[in-house]
């Protein structure tokens, strides 16, 4: 569905992984940026399952050279996507209005837990951070019960890696029909998407206030 189309993800963590196998499982062509690690901590798989489908390269971006050949990717490429934290990107010279210059035709998608702006902007989350803060966690246990945190789904990757996904087929979407050239950059948070997720079960229910371990209030399908 998506062949054709060229997406570079920058290597992180959760989301943006997440998003980067979505897109390669509809066809797009990933290349995923790696960071020079050396060896992973013990533990932890060979091959990351979120770099199904994907192509790979290893670059320091913080040599002028490796560098100069991530710009020349980027210059190729219909979307971009990455999950760090605010200033970042920005910091190694390829933020949205750098990268602009070189492809202004690219959709530039990014994701991060607090948002790119606000008072949380530079403080590090979690899927529990968004879960709890957002209020979706009261909901996690019967009453008079401490909350039990679900897997690590509805923050990461309902309220970051799906959003981002529909951002950037939406921006590539709208450059396809409106043939201009520009830089659309898109994007989400895991907290704001969880907040709205928990504001709309219980408003829709009518039940604000009540806590019970029945989520669907009776329409599960199993």
């Amino acid at each position: 569905m998506l062949s054709g189309l060229k997406v570079i993800e920058f290597e992180g963590l959760g989301p943006a992984p997440f998003a980067g196998m979505m897109l390669a499982d509809l066809g797009a062509d990933v290349i995923v940026i790696h960071r020079e690690t050396g060896d992973k901590s013990p533990g932890l798989a060979r091959h990351n399952l979120l770099d199904r489908g994907k192509r790979s390269i290893v670059l320091n971006l913080k040599d002028a050279d490796e560098k100069q050949l991530a710009h020349r990717l980027v210059c190729q490429a219909d979307g971009l996507i990455e999950g760090f934290r605010p200033g970042v990107m920005e910091r190694l010279g390829l933020g949205p209005e750098e990268v602009m210059q070189i492809n202004p035709r690219l959709v530039y998608g990014r994701v991060t837990g607090w948002g790119q702006t606000g008072p949380l902007a530079r403080a590090a989350g979690h899927d529990l951070n968004y879960l709890a803060r957002s209020g979706g966690l009261w909901y996690a246990s019967n009453a008079g019960e401490a909350p039990f945190p679900p897997p690590t789904l509805l923050g990461d990757i309902g309220g970051g890696a799906l959003y981002l996904v529909i951002g950037v087929l939406a921006a590539l979407l709208t450059q396809k029909n409106h043939r201009e050239r520009r830089c659309d950059r898109c994007g989400y948070g895991g907290w704001d998407i969880a907040y709205a997720v928990a504001f709309d079960v219980s408003s829709r229910a009518g039940r604000a206030g009540q806590r019970t371990r029945q989520k669907h209030f009776g329409r599960a399908a199993f």
